[in-house]
């Protein structure tokens, strides 16, 4: 399965265009983010790491996820 993966240094989101239904949770909820209307359309600077990782929870299909790359966020479960 395709997957992108975009980082800040301290965590890494992964996107998996084939598993995601368009639900707009993304976008609606961090547009400074996730905007399907630029290129890449995930900015990992948009925004704190905790509130990305909050944000992709939200994801309903499972299409993005993230991981920790840093010791420096305190996330819970990135």
């Amino acid at each position: 399965m395709t997957q992108k993966k975009y980082s800040n240094g301290e965590i890494t989101v992964i996107w998996k265009p084939g598993l995601c239904q368009h639900s707009t949770h993304c976008w609606k909820g961090l547009i400074n983010v996730f905007d399907p209307q630029k290129k890449p359309w995930i900015n990992m600077n948009g925004d704190t790491s905790n509130r990305i990782i909050e944000q992709v929870k939200k994801c309903p299909s499972g299409a993005l996820s993230c991981v920790q790359t840093s010791a420096n966020v305190d996330s819970g479960n990135a």
